[in-house]
């Protein structure tokens, strides 16, 4: 190989990569470039003159780079066929460029101090210990040559720590030798690590003055010849300090602790230091959050004494001191975490064996930590929750009297951080331009805020627990502030009135607030002090104030109703106050800003009215007794109200009932409930059984019409002529749901038998009761049904086109719906100021979902409230069939959905095994094989379009419509299986939490990666009844397994973990086709190959795989040939392992074994995430053994967990 010949490819180099970077170059030209520098590191001989000649100091920094890119490949592609002579010459020039091949410190570039510490990383993975004896010498006598050197010393050991012992990224031999030579020089390495530190931090501060001699706020009194070397001291520092961060996590605790704790003094010192104080307060903080023995840890209480917390609050008040600058306030949130952290240790010590006694600093520990409680940053505030709570929750810390008089403090603040300021767009509060570093936008802040709000609750709640009086004087004090107080709209005027306010309205946010604290104190009062010590005088005289508070405005009046309800236990101690309570909510039911105004009410307003109503139906579920006397009252009251028919929303009517009703099941005696149900439901009964009703419910035609469906409106916003039929519907179907819903028979058994609620007793000796609305809900079914059936017959193409031009939208999903499956933010100001519904299309669509949604809870709720009388009406499959699974092929998945949840699942679910053959077969076994061709052929089109999309094909279907189908797509998935698993798997023990996990959109279950099914899962009663018939059985095996690959993971992992296996297990014994078990097996491996990439189902998905091949491996020999197709399948171990298995004499291996061997097999079609797709293998050789093998035993390597590494000695030998 001539210089010619590598000069001449080095100048074709430049050139290329000259190209590639200019941003001049055409795409064709930089594409030519990037193809020739590929194929050269891949097949040019001499890569390794060529990529030393490019690294040379006089080449431009993108050239060096690329020179050294070039180096790197070398090492990770080609080290292990590269004879040993070219290797120590590489490893030597190497050495070389660090020693004086790079810039200055202060000059160079940090990509290539990057890329030059890469290099040696990998040579040190690939050759050391064995090898390399003097690595960690090579390495001190480099940084004995400068700083230069020595910053990029901390680069390689920093890179090992994070490749070896945080990534993992190499073998596992390998990387146990090497961490365990690590582990062994681990003294001699941190003592170098901390001379390192120490001798450049002396150097730097001796000549920038140390900060105690200078002013905080002044620039560094330099030398001008000395800036660049205390620069480059300083720079050498910072990189020390990082290295030490990537160490500090994993090494034994004795090194972090050794020398009296000289590191924590260090790194306390440093925290004053303005250019260092990041790194060590990030060291600090690895240090202090590290868990293991107590015993360890002990010593981390240092960080309590004298001298550290001197210099840790010092180092907070300078950085709090300088305002808002982007580095103090980086650093003010480490030394936040820093002094969490260290309350995590103390609760965790003090009171532990360890016999670790409180600090004495503790008070000084608790002043600075309610410093960062009650700074303008709301993230700090934040932030120091957590360990509030666990410190007001401590045995022992929390009868401690300096943390009791923290209360009243703590509280305090509470007070001013409940106040909902600090938008970043505002400039109302300290705290909004702290916002602007930490949020993004209000919406994102304003979901924060939301949750540190419920976290502070909690923490209050707590607080109270140890001292109640203190918390509720206060909140007392501040309610009787805001009463008196004049009302502040602040800038901005809301829009549903003149002089009202919004949100943002100072007003607003302070009894927001307040409304907050009162209800999270009053509450915990009356859980922890006992009945005589309830201070009932103030609590009544707090009450009388809030009832006699008069106001106009719709979000003050909500917090005054909130504290009305905080306020109501102490009725209970004052009966005769009931009445004004109530008459205080019956005027906001029907509040309006402006009386018999025809514009659509605002949300705000909607709210109140909601939330009275909601408030009456409380007290009268929490206290009935208290209520019961006032009966009469209430319902001449709520009479009255029902007879204007304009006066309320249906939705208001109907909660105003079910208070009623909730109250009547105090009455416990069956035929006075029975009598006054009638009476109640009388003019819904005339209404829904009314033959004009009948047919319009009846027919879809005069359905649409009727409600005003087929109209063109020519005034979208007031013209409205069908709304009284439609609220007229609404109101009989919200009253039959809030009577099915709430009337029931009295708990105590004796009380429902002295009230003739019982008729007789099961078989098993279970009372038979009955419920008092009965008669009444049974009498209205038929038409109910009718209604169902006639809803989703409204779907069919037909019907669709009748709709008229302002309504052709009006059965698609609202925008909030949308929204809630895409996951957008709703924009915060609108949720209060527009009208609920903007246009009346938004009506009539919020109309047709809440109908549709209602009629299914009634018939969801019908089976737990009439019980035999329900499920044994004349036909009910029949009648369901015919109603709510009429056009299914029609029905749009976002309706589907709730059927199937609010529906089918309860009547599941409640239904006694009795019926199992005449309601739930007949009605499950037709619904079952539907939706597993339905889903199959959705996910057919999923699938397709994927395929499709690679073709880039344009279509009129844009993105978001085709994101908001596919989502749907897979919420109606979840909630299918979800339903196979309720109908046909009982789950023991390990399922249970499986399932109530994930909740619909929670994709956290995916972490778990130990998901071995229960053995205990089997087939319910009801499950065995389904797979008895053959097309049912069929159907859900199908969909089962078929699942398995489409492209939800959450679903594959439920699926897998709970129902395939029981379900498979089912079949077992019969006469299965060798088919069926060949397309079984290859489902699991399809799913393997589309969910692969997630632990948690991988690990499932080769446990079924697993548990099919063993059960079914015997029987079927169609199996084996299924295995030999799997890509880089090892015929030999193929054999081998099935051997064994046909062997039940060799069958001894334990079973993680086994299926660690079957796991091995299966290798090929186990899919791999998108980023290592089509990454090029990186092979690692393992070395000699650093240890003579021991008689291998089943047990893991002893030596892996050995720390002291014993057996090592002969290490550095050559």
């Amino acid at each position: 190989m001539s210089a010619e010949q590598v000069s001449s490819l080095c100048e074709q180099l430049v050139k290329a990569v000259t190209v590639i970077m200019d941003p001049a170059s055409t795409q064709r030209y930089r594409l030519e470039a990037l193809k020739f520098c590929e194929e050269f590191k891949e097949k040019c001989p001499i890569c390794v003159p060529c990529g030393l000649k490019l690294a040379e100091k006089t080449q431009t920094a993108i050239v060096r780079h690329f020179g050294l890119q070039i180096l790197e490949h070398v090492v990770k592609f080609r080290w292990n066929s590269m004879p040993r002579l070219e290797k120590v010459y590489l490893k030597n020039n190497v050495m070389g460029l660090i020693s004086n091949g790079t810039q200055n410190i202060l000059e160079e570039e940090s990509h290539i101090k990057d890329v030059l510490s890469r290099i040696v990383v990998e040579m040190i993975k690939r050759e050391w210990p064995q090898h390399w004896p003097d690595m960690l010498k090579e390495l001190d006598t480099l940084s004995k040559q400068g700083e230069t050197q020595t910053e990029l010393v901390m680069f390689i050991l920093l890179r090992l720590a994070e490749d070896v012992v945080t990534f993992q990224t190499l073998p596992a031999q390998r990387r146990r030798d090497i961490q365990q030579t690590l582990t062994q020089n681990m003294e001699k390495i941190f003592s170098f690590l901390l001379s390192t530190l120490q001798q450049n931090v002396n150097k730097y501060r001796r000549m920038v003055g140390a900060p105690q001699e200078r002013d905080a706020l002044t620039t560094p009194q330099t030398d001008l010849a000395q800036e660049p070397k205390a620069q480059a001291n300083c720079r050498v520092g910072i990189a020390a300090l990082n290295t030490l961060a990537g160490y500090i996590d994993w090494v034994a605790m004795s090194h972090i602790t050794a020398d009296n704790c000289k590191l924590l003094e260090m790194l306390c010192l440093l925290l004053n230091e303005p250019e260092l104080q990041v790194g060590a307060a990030e060291c600090l903080l690895i240090a202090v959050s590290r868990k293991g023995k107590l015993e360890d840890r002990k010593p981390l209480m240092v960080l309590f004494g004298d001298v550290a917390m001197h210099y840790i609050l010092s180092a907070a008040q300078t950085a709090d001191g300088e305002g808002l600058v982007e580095k103090h306030y980086v650093f003010l949130k480490r030394l936040c975490q820093v002094l969490c952290a260290l309350g995590s240790q103390l609760c965790a010590l003090v009171g532990s064996d360890s016999d670790v006694d409180t600090p004495a600093n503790l008070g000084k520990y608790l002043d600075s930590f309610l410093a960062f409680t009650t700074h303008p940053s709301q993230f700090l505030r934040s932030s120091t929750q957590i360990t509030w709570g666990a410190l007001f929750r401590h045995e022992i810390l929390s009868r401690d009297p300096l943390l009791l008089a923290m209360i009243p403090k703590y509280l305090r603040a509470s007070m001013t951080n409940l106040v909902k300021v600090g938008f970043p767009s505002k400039t109302d509060s300290p705290s909004c331009e702290y916002s602007r570093f930490d949020f993004d936008s209000d919406e994102d802040f304003n979901a924060f805020f939301n949750s540190f709000r419920a976290q502070q609750g909690e923490v209050m709640r707590m607080a109270c627990r140890l001292d109640p009086k203190t918390g509720f004087q206060m909140a007392g004090e501040w309610l009787k502030y805001q009463l008196a107080s004049p009302v502040d709209i602040g800038p901005m005027n809301s829009k549903t009135g003149e002089g009202l306010c919004s949100i943002f309205s100072p007003s607003f946010v302070q009894w927001d607030a307040m409304t907050f604290f009162s209800e999270s104190v009053i509450s915990q009062m009356f859980r922890t002090l006992d009945k005589e010590e309830i201070p009932v005088n103030d609590g009544i005289e707090l009450l009388q104030l809030v009832l006699n508070f008069e106001t106009k405005d719709p979000l003050i009046l909500s917090c005054v109703l909130t504290n009305v309800s905080a306020l109501f236990p102490f009725v209970t101690y004052r009966p005769e106050y009931l009445p004004q309570v109530l008459s205080k909510l019956f005027t906001a039911v029907t509040f309006e800003v402006i009386e018999e105004s025809k514009a659509p009410r605002t949300r705000a307003v909607k709210n109140v009215r909601r939330h009275a109503c909601s408030s009456i139906i409380k007290m009268c579920r929490d206290y009935p007794q208290l209520v019961l006397p006032n009966f009469e009252m209430l319902y001449n009251h709520v009479k009255q109200l029902l007879s204007n028919e304009l006066l309320l929303t249906q939705m208001e009517k109907c909660a105003l009932m079910e208070a009623l009703v909730l109250i009547s099941n105090q009455f416990k005696d069956y035929q006075r409930q029975k009598v006054f149900l009638e009476e109640l439901m009388s003019p819904v009964a005339n209404l829904w059984l009314s033959e004009e009703m009948q047919r319009v419910l009846s027919d879809p035609e005069a359905f649409i019409s009727y409600v005003g469906a087929d109209n063109k409106i020519a005034d979208p916003v007031l013209e409205d002529p069908s709304g009284l039929n439609r609220s007229r519907i609404s109101f009989c179907v919200y009253t039959i749901l809030g009577v099915v819903k709430r009337a029931r028979w009295p708990t105590t058994l004796e009380e429902a038998k002295a009230g003739g609620f019982v008729i007789g007793c099961m078989p098993s000796g279970n009372p038979i009761y009955r419920n008092p609305c009965t008669e009444q809900v049974l009498k209205l079914l038929d038409n109910l049904l009718a209604l169902i059936r006639t809803h989703n017959n409204l779907y069919m193409p037909e019907m669709v086109a009748k709709l008229g031009e302002t309504f052709a939208k009006a059965l698609d999903m609202l925008e909030v719906e949308k929204n809630a499956i895409l996951g957008l933010p709703q924009p915060l100001l609108e949720l209060y100021d527009s009208p609920v519904y903007k246009t009346i299309l938004e009506r009539m669509q919020g109309f047709f979902c809440t109908l549709y949604d209602n009629c299914f809870h009634i018939l969801g709720n019908a089976g737990p409230s009439m019980q035999q009388d329900f499920y044994t009406v004349d036909g009910l499959a029949s009648q369901f069939l015919n109603s709510a699974f009429v056009n299914l092929n029609n029905i749009p998945d976002y309706r589907l959905r709730p059927m199937l949840r609010v529906f089918v699942k309860p009547l599941v679910l409640s239904c006694p095994s009795e019926h199992y053959e005449t309601l739930l077969c007949p009605m499950l076994g037709p619904l079952f094989t539907y939706l597993h061709v339905r889903l199959s052929q959705k996910w057919q089109v999923i699938s397709q379009r994927s395929m499709l999309c690679e073709e880039d094909t344009a279509d009129d279907n844009p993105e978001s419509q085709e994101m908001l189908e596919e989502q749907l797509v897979r919420l109606l998935t979840r909630e299918v299986m979800d339903l196979i698993t309720v109908c046909c798997v009982s789950k023991k023990g390990t399922a249970e939490h499986n399932s109530s996990a994930a909740a619909d959109g929670d994709d956290d279950e995916m972490m778990s990666t130990d998901v071995t099914p229960p053995s205990s899962a089997e087939l319910t009663e009801l499950g065995k009844c389904l797979m008895k018939q053959e097309d049912v059985c069929t159907a859900l095996l199908i969909t089962a397994y078929r699942s398995l690959s489409w492209k939800d993971t959450l679903s594959c992992q439920r699926t897998t973990t709970q129902l395939c296996w029981p379900l498979l297990k089912q079949v077992l014994t019969g006469n299965l086709l060798p088919d069926a078990v060949t397309w079984f097996f290859t489902g699991v491996l399809k799913g393997l190959q589309t969910h692969g990439q997630h632990d948690g189902c991988m690990a499932a998905l080769v446990h079924l795989a697993f548990q099919i091949y063993e059960a079914l491996r015997p029987r079927y020999a169609e199996l084996k040939a299924v295995m030999e197709q799997i890509p880089e399948i090892q015929k030999e171990s193929l054999e081998q392992f099935d051997s064994k298995l046909l062997n039940p004499t060799l069958l001894k291996v334990a079973d993680k074994r086994r299926k660690d061997n079957f796991k091995r097999l299966i290798a090929g079609c186990i899919g791999k995430p998108l980023g290592e797709q089509f990454r090029k293998e990186v092979h690692i050789r393992n070395l000699p053994s650093l240890f003579k093998k021991v008689k291998p035993s089943l047990e893991t390597d002893v030596l892996e967990n050995n720390e002291d590494g014993e057996g090592l000695t002969a290490l550095f030998e050559p």
